[in-house]
């Protein structure tokens, strides 16, 4: 019996000792888990310096113009995985219509002709033509693009003579950046449908 007692005892003992010499290792293991999933997710994404260098290259503004405006959309929604360059017009007598189009870039190295277009909410009367770089936030492959995204309510502002609002479907953010004279921030409390091909109805 104490035979036995001592086996059970001497057995429990290599077991603890086992199990504290895999914590370190197991620990260890979960870090560099967690860091390549972070580097992994990081490597899917834009920095803010990357995009920063974008806009400011596409709008022709100064990078702090630009980096002000950046700064704000970062803290709101993170890092994104996509953007897109186009320009528009819009219109509005009583109610506003809106047409775009672009190239969707992914941080992949994907790429996509779009076209968007939708009413707005606007009871002025104007019609500008602008050009719009779209921060794409959370968009799995090229074809979710092609859906209707609303506005977020009271997601417009204006910053640095840059205006900005958001549109969000199925988890997918979009932050459409504007700047120049006419755009018309306020008329973007509707939606915008983008599409594959360019439609006159913007319904």
């Amino acid at each position: 019996m104490a035979n036995r007692l001592n086996f059970v005892g001497a057995l429990s003992a290599a077991c603890l000792a086992l199990a504290l010499g895999a914590a370190p290792a197991l620990a260890a293991s979960e870090q560099q888990t967690t860091a390549a999933q972070s580097s992994q997710k990081e490597s899917d994404t834009y920095s803010e310096s990357e995009i920063v260098k974008a806009v400011s290259g596409f709008f022709g503004v100064t990078a702090e113009a630009a980096g002000a405006a950046i700064e704000r959309i970062f803290k709101d929604n993170g890092r994104p995985n996509a953007y897109i360059k186009g320009s528009e017009g819009a219109g509005a007598i009583g109610v506003g219509l809106r047409y775009g189009e672009g190239t969707l870039q992914m941080k992949s190295g994907a790429t996509r002709k779009v076209y968007w277009q939708g009413p707005s909410v606007g009871f002025d009367i104007g019609g500008n033509g602008a050009k719009v770089f779209t921060l794409v936030y959370n968009l799995p492959n090229t074809e979710k693009i092609f859906q209707r995204f609303p506005g977020v309510e009271g997601s417009a502002y204006f910053v640095a003579g840059i205006g900005v609002n958001y549109q969000r479907a199925d988890d997918i953010t979009l932050a459409p950046m504007r700047a120049g004279v006419g755009w018309r921030l306020g008329a973007n409390v509707g939606y915008l449908a983008y599409s594959k091909k360019r439609h006159i109805l913007p319904f």
